[in-house]
């Protein structure tokens, strides 16, 4: 039998990862959405997601815009094609605007200044920002500028693991968890998450995973399936030089994605997490509806204009890269609505 879902402690979360009995599996789930509801309430707030550059310095071994993925057109959106974007998302009644791009030099200090505050004044909305690790002088200017959140996946809690799929620059020390608890202190609401199944992650680590979410008490957390592309290292052979032994290497499938979200809303039940678009990949005709019975409150409509969005491909088969933005708020809308849950008004921040 698996631990009781009451006061999880970290080798309860490594059990649970594993467990596979349906009867068990109904039950986390209606754990999962029942706090899910008594802390976040039936609200699914709406993020629109721009997707302001595919340039990045980094040499991350699982990314399909990294600078070691090989040729890639790359394309970095204007101030005047951003905010277009942003009045979009105030169209549609959308309360945040993620501005989501590779670690790109390209796009300055100033620049992204200027954008949040021009965003700001015309829509109001709540702004997140992952742009990568940037300078603490960058995410100064920028919270001063208005923005409010920021999100940085630390991806694995195994150290090793982590510099092997996420090298840092020449003169740098990778440091996200440090990074995020500055953020903190300067005032952003701070999000991180991880992928599920990287080549090397065991169930324990995935358990650690989960427990560091609520350790650094994170406000927004972003949980999916690792989709290789097959322009990088851990597509190849690194990924099979990484991999674990069989019955320790996690699985990049849809059930293991959901135990991951589950698990993570039972134990940081008022943080705020997607139901992730590439769950719509393993499972397009369900995937993000069950994310959202299985503890996800949020979900992020692609705003970014098709022409970019095709070359934002951080992993293969992405998914409504031709569908226009109104098509795509239109399906997110339904879908709350064929659950029974209701469209968040407002910035949707963290409840407290």
């Amino acid at each position: 039998m698996p631990p009781a879902l009451d006061h999880l402690d970290r080798d309860g979360i490594r059990a649970w990862l594993t467990e596979d009995d349906s009867a068990a599996l109904d039950a986390l789930w209606r754990r999962a959405d029942r706090v899910r509801r008594a802390h976040v309430g039936n609200e699914v707030h709406l993020r629109g997601l721009v997707e302001v550059t595919n340039y990045c310095v980094r040499e991350c071994a699982y990314c399909g815009i990294a600078a070691c993925a090989g040729p890639l057109p790359r394309y970095r959106m204007t101030h005047d094609e951003i905010l277009e974007c942003a009045r979009q998302g105030r169209d549609f009644g959308f309360g945040t605007l993620v501005l989501q791009g590779g670690e790109d030099p390209g796009v300055t200090r100033a620049f992204m200044a200027d954008v949040v505050r021009a965003i700001k004044q015309e829509t109001g909305a709540a702004i997140t920002l992952s742009l990568g690790e940037r300078s603490d002088e960058d995410l100064r200017a920028w919270r001063e500028a208005g923005a409010d959140r920021y999100l940085l996946r630390f991806e694995t809690t195994d150290l090793a693991l982590y510099r092997r799929i996420h090298p840092s620059l020449a003169g740098t020390v990778s440091d996200r968890f440090g990074r995020l608890l500055r953020m903190r202190e300067m005032g952003y609401e701070i999000g991180t998450g991880v992928m599920i199944g990287i080549p090397g992650q065991t169930w324990d680590t995935l358990a650690d995973d989960i427990w560091a979410f609520r350790g650094y008490d994170i406000d927004m957390i972003g949980i999916g399936p690792y989709l290789p592309s097959p322009r990088t290292p851990l597509a190849g052979a690194l990924g099979q030089e990484l991999a674990a032994a069989p019955g320790e290497q996690v699985a990049n499938d849809e059930l293991t994605t959901l135990k991951t979200m589950a698990l993570t809303r039972i134990v940081c039940p008022d943080t705020n997490i997607p139901s992730t678009t590439a769950l719509s990949i393993l499972d397009p005709s369900a995937g993000r509806a069950n994310g959202l019975c299985r503890g996800a409150n949020v979900i992020m409509p692609n705003l970014t204009p098709p022409e970019y969005r095709v070359l934002y491909e951080i992993y293969p088969g992405k998914a409504a890269v031709h569908e226009t933005a109104q098509a795509l708020a239109d399906g997110a809308v339904s879908l709350i609505t064929t659950l029974g849950r209701t469209v968040g008004s407002g910035p949707g921040g963290r409840r407290s």
